[in-house]
């Protein structure tokens, strides 16, 4: 048994089944869907080896989710864009990014949330009585998460369209050795900008 503080076990057997040690039994991927909506802290570990597999456990249910009927969330320009940073001088920062963003995201619906509770009241009556106020706020709530993500895809781009420009034909050899440098320090520039857009939305 895990101590309160500490995320619960998971051990992963050769025949793919999942033991939780905090119940001390098998369980599902939808059952670990369903401890992250709880907010349950879990690892997951290979039975044999004690590796800590959790990342690709994690993938796996996303993978599972989004091949349910209706369920699809990430779309396809968003995944074609994360495949191409794999390998790319930017995919130090993606995850951070990402983490930071989806942070923000979920304030944005707390708040909704928190709006939503205080437009409609406890009774059907109040609920009528402020649908109006209540669908506006739901308008307003869908442009800003658009908005949100789209500054997050915009944020993307590593480097301006003019940065990989060649240098003329008369001076080949001068501008190739400071690039890297200047490169270096623009790469800071943006990570920089970069945080700052995420404070600015959280």
């Amino acid at each position: 048994m895990a101590a309160k503080d500490e995320p619960v076990v998971i051990k992963k057997y050769a025949n793919r089944r999942l033991y939780n040690t905090g119940t001390s039994t098998y369980v599902t991927l939808e059952d670990l869907a369903e401890m992250v909506k709880r907010d349950e802290e879990f690892v997951v570990h290979d039975a044999k080896t004690g590796e800590d597999i959790t990342h690709p456990v994690l993938t796996q249910i996303i993978f599972e989710l989004e091949n349910k009927d209706g369920q699809n969330m990430l779309p396809i320009p968003f995944l074609r864009q994360l495949i191409a940073f794999y390998g790319d001088q930017m995919q130090m920062v993606v995850p951070t990014f990402l983490e930071q963003s989806m942070v923000a995201f979920a304030k944005e619906q707390e708040r909704f949330r928190e709006q939503m509770k205080a437009s409609f009241g406890k009774t059907p009556l109040g609920m009528m009585e402020n649908l109006p106020t209540s669908m506006k706020a739901l308008e307003e709530q869908t442009r800003r998460n658009v908005e949100l993500f789209q500054n997050a895809m915009r944020m993307f781009t590593p480097f301006p369209s003019g940065a990989g420009t060649t240098p003329p034909s008369d001076e080949p050899e001068k501008k190739s050795a400071p690039e890297k440098p200047d490169d270096l320090k623009e790469l800071k520039e943006q990570i920089a900008a970069m945080q700052r857009k995420i404070d600015s939305l959280s």
